[in-house]
This record gives C-alpha cells, sequence and structure tokens, in this order.
C-alpha cells in the first residue's frame, strides 16, 4: 500500500506538469496582459510600462515565461500578483481556507442526507416517499446552484428570515465567545452550504438508488434472505456495502469539481471565498493567480482520487488484496 500511495504521488508530478502547461498556454490566448489594461491611463507612461513589463519578464516568449514559472513553482513560488501586488501564495490563503470550509461542509452534509435518502429509496422503490423523493432529485439536478442561490436569497429576504446574505462573518465577530463565534459562522453559513450541497446530495442519492436497486437482484442478497437473515442485516451489512462502492469512486472526482465548482456559488451569496478572487483575476488578466487557483484545483482533484481509492480499498477488502 505504501509504495502504490508513493507511486501515485509520483505520477501526480507530470499530471500537473500538464494540466499547468495547457492552462498556462490557453491563458496566453488572451489578447493583451495585465499591463496592457494600464496603456490608457496618463499615470503610466509607455517607459514605466516597458520597464515593468520587463521586470515582471512580459517581454519573453510564452514558452520562456512558462518554463521560468513552472521552474519557481517547484521552488514552491507561485508567482506574483498584479492585481494584489503581492505573492499568489500569500493571496491565495487568504481566501483558500474559507472555499475549503465551505466545500468540506457541504460535501458532508450533502453524503449524511443523500445515503440515507437513497437506501430507503430503494428498499420502498415506487411507493409514494420514493416518487416524492425521486421528483426532488430531479428538481436538484436539474436547477443550477447559482440559480437556486438567488431563488433562496429573495425567499429569505422577502420572508423576512434574520439569516445574513452575505459575508462570512458579523462585524462583532472578535468580540464574541467561542460559541458565539461558532454560532455566528454558522448562521452565514447556512445559505451557502444549502446551495452547493444540493446538487450533491441530488446526484448522490440517484446513484445510491440505482446501485442498490441492483445489488439487490443479485443472487447472493436473495441467498441471504433464503437463510432467514433480517432484512435489515442483508440489507445495511450486504448490500450497502457493495453499493456503496461506485459512490467512493465517485468521491474523488466532486472533491476537485466542488471545489472549482464553488466559486459561482461564493459569488452569488457573496461569500469570501476564491471565487470572486478568480474572477477578478481572469478579468484583469492576472495570469499567475488564476494558475495558482488552477494548480490547487488540480492537486484536489488528484488527492481526492487517492483519498477514494484508499477509502475504496478500506471499504471492499477483495480491492485491498489485489
Amino acid at each position: 500500500m505504501y509504495r502504490y500511495i508513493i507511486r501515485r504521488f509520483v505520477y501526480m508530478i507530470p499530471m500537473l506538469i500538464g494540466i499547468t502547461s495547457l492552462s498556462f498556454f490557453i491563458m496566453q490566448l488572451a489578447p493583451g496582459d495585465f499591463l496592457t489594461t494600464m496603456q490608457m491611463s496618463p499615470d503610466f507612461p509607455p517607459e514605466m510600462l516597458a520597464r515593468m513589463r520587463a521586470q515582471y519578464g512580459l517581454d519573453q516568449p510564452v514558452y520562456v515565461q512558462y518554463f521560468n514559472w513552472i521552474f519557481n513553482v517547484f521552488r514552491g513560488d507561485l508567482g506574483y500578483s498584479f492585481l494584489w501586488h503581492a505573492p499568489v501564495t500569500w493571496v491565495l490563503q487568504q481566501r483558500i481556507w474559507n472555499t475549503l470550509l465551505l466545500t468540506v461542509v457541504s460535501m458532508i452534509v450533502a453524503w449524511l442526507i443523500a445515503i440515507p435518502i437513497g437506501i430507503h429509496s430503494a428498499t420502498h422503490q415506487y411507493s409514494w416517499s420514493d416518487k416524492i423523493l425521486t421528483f426532488f432529485a430531479f428538481i436538484g439536478i436539474s436547477i443550477p446552484n447559482w440559480f437556486f442561490g438567488l431563488l433562496l436569497l429573495y425567499f429569505v429576504v422577502s420572508q423576512g428570515w434574520n439569516l445574513p446574505i452575505g459575508g462570512m462573518i458579523s462585524t462583532d465577530f472578535g468580540e464574541l465567545s467561542f460559541w458565539g463565534k461558532a454560532y455566528d459562522l454558522g448562521r452565514h453559513m447556512l445559505i451557502p452550504v444549502i446551495v452547493l450541497s444540493t446538487g450533491i446530495m441530488a446526484g448522490l442519492m440517484r446513484y445510491m438508488r440505482s446501485n442498490l436497486l441492483d445489488v439487490l437482484k443479485q443472487d447472493y442478497v436473495t441467498t441471504a434472505k433464503a437463510k432467514g437473515l433480517e432484512g435489515r442485516v442483508v440489507i445495511y451489512k450486504h448490500a450497502v456495502r457493495n453499493a456503496i462502492n461506485p459512490l467512493i469512486t465517485l468521491f474523488g472526482f466532486q472533491l476537485g469539481t466542488v471545489f472549482s465548482g464553488a466559486a459561482l456559488t461564493e459569488i452569488v451569496v457573496n461569500w469570501p471565498g476564491i471565487g470572486s478572487l478568480m474572477l477578478n483575476a481572469v478579468r484583469g488578466l492576472d495570469y499567475y493567480l488564476v494558475m495558482g487557483n488552477l494548480i490547487i484545483g488540480g492537486v484536489m482533484l488528484i488527492m481526492g482520487n487517492l483519498v477514494a481509492d484508499l477509502l475504496l480499498a478500506w471499504s471492499d477488502p477483495r480491492i485491498r488484496f489485489d
């Protein structure tokens, strides 16, 4: 197992190089650069812009810029943010933990709710509860997160509910006790977590229902029932353990996609994560800040797949043996 993990970390290096190289050259297709936006300002004469372009290496060929940047990345330097006038690593540290908190909490909530609902829906196939849950699952899959966020914000405001509709903490957060801070943070996270977890929950519920229905038709489940085992034991000890394996594999992809998909939700609900940060970076042609975010997204996707494989091996002894 240890050799397998080390081998996966070694494979991560060429994968990240491929992701970054493709993303870097695609970013370069955009006309101009960050300094181009300053040409119309009288405060920046052409001589100053030329010196700045030479200082940041923007006057060099694209492939030279890329090799200089990727060399610095392996040294732990993600570059310099033109918009923030600070290292990219420092800029990302200001926001990335907020996004990780929102992402992790949303995934935990979605899995804790979706798996039991999927099991209930599969074991009560075609019942009125299964039809209602399926109906709402299709709605959750169909509605984009950003649109659902707008609807939820409108509903909260129109009903006059005492819920914050933006930000992460209140202005008096520093004066609160520990539990007061936790409560205040939870109130601010309520709307973003509901918005982000809804799409995850709906898809997981449908996957769990479909997989469990297939497993319940297998011969070994029929044999277990014929031996007189209790229905609850057959479902939870035998059927669910096999039905949940594909969902564990899906977890690895979700970790990367939810992390990147949270950006649009953050913008809609005004959550201070990397969503608005990356939007401003793309609009301002802040190449290195955008690339730093893409690296983090790639690492999250690769690490998520590794964690999913380890969880799958822990859950299914057959896979661990292979």
